[in-house]
């Protein structure tokens, strides 16, 4: 029934802004979320199962939401009864923001991708708080909390930043990720720096350890970064103690975008981070880099231009344990995670490997880089 409707109803919302038309679908979800009852109407009791587990939880599949999908942490349950294993809301700074004028998404529907300069629009950390306090995570829901930067705050106190909003957000988070790579906020990718870096993780660790828990923490890199960058994070990743690396964010490059994007309609777009589709082998690559640098040592997310469950294997051969879908998702309908669940659990059973686990990199080097 869902595909029906989405047949349907894509061409009238694909004539919206397409951040209307995202607000429309939030309205609906929202109102699943805030009544359990009406997940079954999502078909939650149908769900396909292909169990993983990471970061000390089950995840009943291994697809699942990306930031900024969920910004205000007001729909992640019927998110989860669309099948999705788990669901990252943010990206939340500790301070509200209205993020960057109107318009800031854009569609490229030749190329299946988005460009977005959203700016972190959230309600901060307090009120996310408050959300997911009045509607817990459904039983079996992996929630995910993914920090940024607050506009307002300078870049030399963005350590303070993050630690407040881990404070805030840490208790009821399943994990926690530190996202200091999205091109949107202006100097946020230099904290991608290793000791810029290295001091927001211990700050995060800090208010953490005051509040009495302990989330595994992660970070989300860009894929614009250096080969030796991406080492230097890896390394930093390893020597923190962190419980894994998400790959990737979006790109500021236009490069792998296809010749039937007209040229002048991505100049008149203007700044913003490119997702979908034409990100998929930089993201790939920056994959099969970070498990070669760490080996089996991190727990690898995959992020960017997966749209099957084909694209999802081969980055699980590359190294990854989950993967992250958001611009495929736009495109693809509420049925995508329940096709690459079943997809993926048919990879499983004909590759040969008995485990999940094993097939986590299993296209990959098997010795790190020193």
């Amino acid at each position: 029934m869902l595909d029906t409707l989405y047949r349907l109803t894509r061409p009238l919302f694909f004539a919206m802004d397409p951040e209307r038309a995202h607000e429309l679908v939030a309205s609906a979800l929202g109102a699943v979320h805030r009544r359990p009852s009406l997940s079954a109407a999502l078909g939650g009791a149908t769900r396909e199962e292909l169990a993983v587990t990471a970061f000390g939880r089950t995840f009943s599949s291994p697809v699942i939401v990306a930031a900024g999908f969920d910004k205000h942490a007001a729909m992640y349950n019927a998110l989860y009864s669309l099948g999705f294993g788990g669901v990252e809301v943010g990206t939340i700074t500790a301070h509200a923001q209205p993020g960057n004028d109107r318009p800031r998404l854009f569609r490229l529907v030749q190329d299946r991708a988005l460009v977005n300069r959203m700016g972190f629009n959230n309600h901060g950390a307090a009120r996310a708080r408050e959300a997911i306090m009045r509607h817990l995570p459904a039983p079996g829901l992996v929630l995910g909390v993914n920090l940024g930067k607050s506009k307002v705050t300078p870049v030399e106190s963005a350590a303070d930043d993050y630690a407040e909003s881990a404070r805030l957000l840490g208790p009821l988070a399943h994990y926690l990720v530190v996202n200091v790579s999205s091109p949107n906020t202006p100097g946020l990718r230099s904290l991608q720096a290793v000791d810029a870096l290295a001091g927001i993780v211990r700050a995060v660790r800090g208010a953490l350890e005051r509040e009495g828990v302990s989330p595994p923490l992660l970070v989300k890199i860009a894929p614009d970064l250096a080969d030796e960058d991406i080492d230097a994070i890896a390394d930093l990743a390893l020597s923190e103690k962190l419980a894994g690396i998400i790959a990737t964010n979006t790109t500021i490059a236009r490069d792998e975008l296809s010749l039937n994007t007209a040229r002048d309609a991505v100049v008149a777009i203007g700044a913003g981070g490119l997702s979908g589709a034409p990100l998929r082998e930089r993201s790939l690559s920056v994959l099969r880099r970070l498990r070669a640098r760490a080996g089996g040592r991190l727990t690898l997310v995959a992020a960017g231009g997966i749209e099957s469950a084909e694209h999802a294997w081969q980055s699980v051969l590359a190294g990854a344990t989950l993967v992250q879908v958001y611009t495929a998702f736009i495109y693809g309908g509420p049925s995508l995670a329940r096709k690459m669940t079943v997809g993926l659990r048919a990879k499983l059973e004909t590759s040969g490997f008995s485990r999940w686990d094993d097939a986590v990199g299993a296209g990959a080097p098997q010795t790190p880089r020193q």
